[in-house]
């Protein structure tokens, strides 16, 4: 048996942990072939062109739908323009900038309140677990609030995600997999879309009740581009940030000084939180890309009909894009540093090109929140595993459990009284 490459070793839960060293011995082969014919781009510069190369696709070769040939039954994040950015346009009226610019930025007294009860809930205890009590029903409370999904149906929807979260970016057989996943990804669609038709007859101010009654220049989704487009923004609306918590603490665990340093200067969590995007970013790698046409890159021809890997993690720490970048330092995302490094500073947490995130705002303000609120309340917070145990996925590499032990859980009235910055969730 051929011995494993490096990107498959990567792929091995064994290296879930600590995958660095990995992803720097990627770099040394920026576009490197595996044996299935999938060309996996590790460098930053190349990740960005390829980012924004008109001929790279995103869309998928099979919808994820009852019928192969149902086009429409796919997500936007799956399709290439002009389906995804008619798609895209209409879920963003909705959601954010331009058109709802105050939707997320009018969360924040909503998500201070859902932290607090949260860290409330824990007052007593000195030993937690911070992803069950606290980096996965943050999120997940907060995305069923801005959706319009009844929270107390989440053991239902946890089972769908969890089979797809499970099944992504493991290296484990691909057709078993993927059919797992998109069943799981079907079901998940399916209670959306009953969750939508219900709301029609009793409209409220959330997202779904905005698009099922949608009658901008646009058009309004159809019933089967509702469903797999509801199920990704609940799916990907909580994952993603429960790993950027969770990879957030441990990182400020081992690093007690920034730590502190929010603490006493909770602005400060602002450029934390860029350099934990770029630092243990909660989205490793972007698959299902394909070449349209031959595609000449960093001295290799990626041949038209090719799948693609993009490395987003070890691009973050490509040194010739970021100096000594297995450090973690906030600074680099200081405003006097931008004015003067701005390229340099850029990450890929967020991915890139017309794909870029778009939970991003909501990610940013509900981690600085929450950042904030485990600094300040958590009195003598230390690991009691490290490393924690991780999520199966390398692609959403983040830990499933993040055991903690705390002197106490500091009362809110006296903590301080520490405000939040005032910041845009752009």
């Amino acid at each position: 048996m051929a011995p494993a490459s490096v990107f498959q070793q990567i792929l091995d839960y064994a290296n879930r942990a600590d995958p660095w060293p990995l992803y720097a011995e990627l770099r040394d082969t920026p576009v490197a072939r595996e044996d299935d014919g999938t060309y996996v781009v590790s460098r930053y510069r190349d990740i960005v062109a390829l980012l924004h190369d008109p001929r790279v696709s995103s869309q998928t070769t099979q919808p994820v739908g009852d019928t192969a040939d149902d086009e429409s039954a796919r997500s936007f994040i799956s399709t290439d323009p002009p389906e995804h950015d008619r798609i895209r346009r209409i879920l963003t009226r909705h959601y954010g900038p331009p058109e709802t610019p105050g939707r997320i930025d009018a969360m924040r007294t909503e998500m201070l309140e859902i932290v607090t009860s949260l860290i409330d809930g824990l007052t007593g205890k000195t030993e937690i677990d911070l992803v069950d009590g606290f980096a996965y029903p943050y999120p997940v409370t907060v995305i069923c609030r801005l959706l319009g999904v009844p929270v107390e149906d989440e053991p239902r929807f946890h089972v769908w995600a969890d089979a797809i979260v499970e099944s992504i970016g493991t290296g484990a057989g691909a057709d078993a997999v993927r059919a797992k996943r998109e069943t799981a990804f079907v079901e998940l669609g399916r209670y959306l879309g009953t969750l939508a038709d219900a709301r029609r007859d009793l409209l409220g101010d959330d997202l779904i009740s905005g698009l099922v009654t949608d009658d901008g220049a646009l058009g309004r989704l159809s019933p089967a581009e509702l469903e797999p487009n509801l199920a990704l923004l609940l799916f990907a609306g909580h994952e993603t940030t429960v790993n950027l918590i969770a990879n957030g603490m441990l990182t400020l665990l081992h690093h007690p000084d920034v730590l502190d340093r929010i603490r006493r200067e909770p602005e400060f969590v602002i450029p934390t939180v860029e350099e934990l995007l770029r630092y243990e970013p909660p989205v490793n790698l972007l698959p299902n890309r394909r070449a349209l046409a031959d595609v000449d890159i960093a001295g290799t021809t990626i041949p038209a009909g090719a799948p693609i890997t993009l490395v987003l993690a070890a691009g973050n720490r490509d040194p010739d894009h970021v100096p000594d970048p297995d450090r973690f330092d906030p600074e680099r995302f200081r405003t006097e540093y931008l004015a003067i490094n701005r390229d340099s500073a850029q990450h890929l947490g967020f991915g890139g090109g017309i794909h870029y995130c778009f939970g991003a705002p909501l990610a940013r303000q509900e981690t600085q929140i929450a950042l904030v609120e485990l600094v300040r309340r958590l009195d003598n917070p230390r690991l009691l595993a490290d490393p924690p145990p991780y999520r199966p996925s390398a692609l959403l590499r983040g830990p499933r459990h993040l055991p903690l032990a705390v002197d106490r859980i500091i009362p809110d009235a006296d903590s301080g009284g520490v405000r939040h910055p005032t910041v845009t969730s752009a």
